[in-house]
């Protein structure tokens, strides 16, 4: 039984996606960080430089967009079935477009410091299964669907479901792998009418105007995560709770039925502890209910996971206890990599197991903990290390770089130096510098409360060593807004 909990606020929208009360899967987006990349636009050449073969267009943003030659799609269409070979030939983009044209484009990268959105002649819109593309007649099957037999059910599956007056393509996505026909259906008719939609607007605006909008979080949850097992969908907000309603009639109408408008007076999220288990997202160690505990390092080049027994002590032998805490280390791994939303190269160091067959059900036990997964991956078995090596595609950034940035206190090292490696560091400074400043009356150390304490406790006697070695006083104050790591020596 599967609940779906959308929180909606001017400033963000988050969701909780719950299965059996447990939170499976959190979304974050932010109303300031949103992209516009997939946005399709009505918009008018400002200017045509034929010398870098590219073009400016007003999109009705705070800067022109760049358009280049090769991202036209007239540019790569020969005018006859057999192009003669002076037609294979590139065409300038003078002969293309001109100034103060209106043209239909779509933004395939956001605007970059000084530089505008970079454009796309050539519309290609994102579905659950599909990539609907209405100037390309074909259709195609992504590479990562590898099963030939799979490959040629989906293409003929999707054939039979072409309308005749079709004159647009597609793309099949690698999460279509299991679809049904149904799935592709409902999936080929939202794009049809998203398209249709599109014309519409198109015939009625002026340009620069934005035709479509990718869509915001909650519509792509809507689209893409609810399925039959989601048993409802919860949203605090009467009035974005209207405007996806709306959305749903036009295009999801399998899920308006379980749309549902929460009016408690608690916050939703508060009322499932949503945000106690998105801290606990953040957190290095996870623990597991037999007293183990899992360590998640997540790192540029990869995520690594080590399962540790902790205070676990079987009631049998210590074989049968690593056995139960890698089972148990299985199911919370699989669950913590779509909570946190893990990509990339995950290295998973179970305890060594000398059993095989308790090796072998172990990784039976993760690979159908994943199943449940949403996003593609691969996993191998364990290497000669006794590792486990798996990959997760990156579909957003993880949880921990939506909410979190490098430590300013740390330098992102992830640690601190000890109070005493302070303290040792503070008294090499001071010698430096009576060196240096032989005129000095005093010196004056500022630092942290803890660094302070070990001076007047368990360091006294090294300050008044190097006191009566450069012959000057040495004096403390504690600056509360020091991390551990901040000091100053300040001369009197």
């Amino acid at each position: 039984m599967e609940d779906i909990l959308i929180n909606i606020t001017p400033q963000e929208t988050r969701v909780a996606v719950l299965l059996a009360g447990v939170v499976q899967e959190l979304h974050i987006e932010r109303s300031a960080s949103r992209g516009i990349v997939g946005n399709i636009y009505l918009g008018k050449v400002a200017r045509v430089l034929p010398g870098m073969q590219s073009a400016f267009v007003d999109i009705g943003l705070d800067r022109a967009a760049f358009l280049h030659v090769a991202d036209i799609w007239e540019h790569r269409q020969p005018t006859q079935e057999k192009p003669l070979p002076e037609e294979r030939r590139p065409q300038p983009i003078e002969r293309l477009i001109h100034e103060g044209e209106t043209i239909l484009v779509q933004v395939v990268k956001d605007p970059i410091g000084s530089k505008g959105a970079r454009l796309s002649t050539q519309v290609s819109i994102a579905g659950r299964m599909l990539v609907y593309l209405p100037q390309d007649p074909h259709i195609g099957i992504s590479q990562r669907i590898e099963n030939e037999q799979e490959r040629t059910q989906l293409r003929e599956t999707l054939q039979r479901l072409v309308p005749p007056d079709e004159r647009g393509g597609y793309i099949i996505r690698t999460s279509a792998e299991d679809a049904t026909e149904i799935d592709l259906a409902n999936d080929l008719e939202y794009l049809r009418v998203l398209w249709a939609r599109i014309q519409e607007r198109r015939a009625e605006c002026i340009a620069p105007a934005v035709l479509y909008q990718e869509l915001w979080l909650a519509q792509r949850i809507l689209r893409d995560v609810t399925t039959e097992a989601t048993t409802s969908v919860h949203v605090d907000s009467r009035e974005n709770f209207q405007k996806l309603q709306q959305f749903t009639m036009q295009f999801v109408p399998r899920v308006e039925h379980k749309l549902l408008h929460y009016t408690g007076e608690r916050p939703l999220f508060d009322l499932h502890s949503i945000d106690t288990e998105i801290e606990k997202a953040l957190a290095r160690r996870v623990e597991l209910k037999s007293g183990g505990y899992l360590i998640i390092d997540q790192t540029e080049a990869m995520t690594t996971v080590d399962v540790n027994t902790g205070g676990f002590v079987g009631t049998r032998s210590f074989d049968d206890t690593i056995y139960k805490t890698n089972l148990e280390a299985a199911q919370a791994i699989a669950r913590q990599l779509r909570l946190r939303n893990l990509g990339g190269i995950i290295i998973v160091d179970f305890i060594d197991m000398i059993n095989a067959e308790h090796q072998e059900a172990v990784l039976t036990e993760f690979k159908k903990a994943l199943a449940r997964d949403r996003t593609r991956m691969t996993l191998s078995g364990f290497t000669q290390l006794g590792l486990v090596e798996m990959t997760r595609k990156r579909t957003r950034e993880s949880l921990a770089h939506i909410l979190c940035e490098p430590c300013p206190m740390c330098q992102a090292r992830g640690q601190v130096k000890t109070a005493r490696t302070m303290c040792f560091e503070i008294l090499r400074e001071i010698l430096r510098e009576s060196r240096l400043f032989d005129e000095t009356r005093e010196f004056r150390i500022l630092a942290s409360q803890q660094v302070i304490d070990l001076f007047l406790e368990d360091e006294s006697q090294s300050l008044a060593m190097l006191s009566d070695f450069v012959g000057k006083p040495v004096s403390m104050q504690v600056e509360t807004v020091y991390s551990q790591e901040q000091y100053d020596i300040v001369l009197m």
